[in-house]
């Protein structure tokens, strides 16, 4: 049985979820993804390697960090996440440029307990004052540790194309458009987009796709209105999607995240 539960607050996104069979195809997130294994063993790749985070395992992502994720077996898998935007990480940690994890998976009591705490407090709805001051806890304790280093930035010619490939949504960009203006073959294009980005620039593509229309529904509260502006040919082809990378479909996600009862699905 599959269940994912979502609640937004402070900014955060919560995730609850519970799989067995579910497998998350290979995407990646705008936002820091921060998480704990509960129940079972988490199995995903990560930059290139098989990562297990076991049961009190913490596991952190850095944004556009490209991974897939599962059950390692039948016995299923119970896991906490946050998502946070990441400048409003920085806001928090008087960054000036994101930083990212020295380690995917840390084993720390006292980082799960502050992840449990705010995921907790977000779920069950508590003041937004308290779940801030759990996102500063949460913030201080990943930053002030040797968890994290400061990021290096981007290769220009990659943030080029990764702004290309985000910034036409409603229709696919002609491969050989982009490899003109980048100067590359298109060979040399998505062998070096997919080292950059451990995805290819399709699935990147896909991915803001994605992200936008998940945007699109917490702030416009509708489904069809991401179906429109991102391109997608009907509903059905927007939750096919969704559904890869968050587990349920838009029209479940919007009911999560709509400030109505904490509304359970399963499959």
């Amino acid at each position: 049985m599959e269940k994912f539960i979502y609640k937004k607050a402070a900014g955060i996104t919560a995730l609850s979820a519970s799989m067995t069979d579910f497998t998350y195809k290979k995407h990646s997130h705008k936002e820091y993804a921060i998480g704990v294994t509960l129940r079972g063993i988490q199995e995903y790749n990560l930059d290139g390697s098989l990562q297990l985070s076991y049961q009190n395992g913490v596991m952190l992502f850095h944004p556009e960090q490209a991974h897939d994720g599962m059950a390692h077996d039948e016995t299923g898998l119970d896991y906490v996440m946050l998502y946070i935007d990441p400048q409003l990480f920085l806001e928090i940690t008087e960054k000036k440029d994101i930083v990212r994890f020295s380690t995917p998976i840390v084993y720390d009591g006292r980082l799960e307990q502050k992840v449990l705490n705010l995921s907790h407090a977000i779920m069950n709805e508590k003041d937004e004052a308290l779940c801030n001051e759990l996102l500063v806890s949460l913030t201080d304790s990943l930053v002030h540790t040797n968890l994290s280093s400061d990021y290096k930035k981007d290769d220009p010619l990659m943030s080029k194309a990764k702004e290309m490939l985000g910034t036409s949504l409603d229709h696919v960009r002609k491969l050989d458009e982009v490899c003109i203006e980048l100067q590359l073959s298109k060979f040399q294009f998505i062998r070096m987009f997919k080292a950059h980005t451990g995805i290819s620039p399709y699935q990147y593509f896909l991915n803001c796709k994605i992200e936008r229309a998940k945007q699109l529904i917490e702030k416009k509260r509708d489904v069809y209105l991401a179906v429109a502006e991102c391109g997608f040919v009907d509903l059905t082809h927007l939750n096919k999607h969704f559904k890869s990378v968050y587990g349920t479909t838009a029209f479940e996600y919007l009911s999560h995240v709509n400030g109505g009862g904490r509304l359970q699905f399963q499959s």
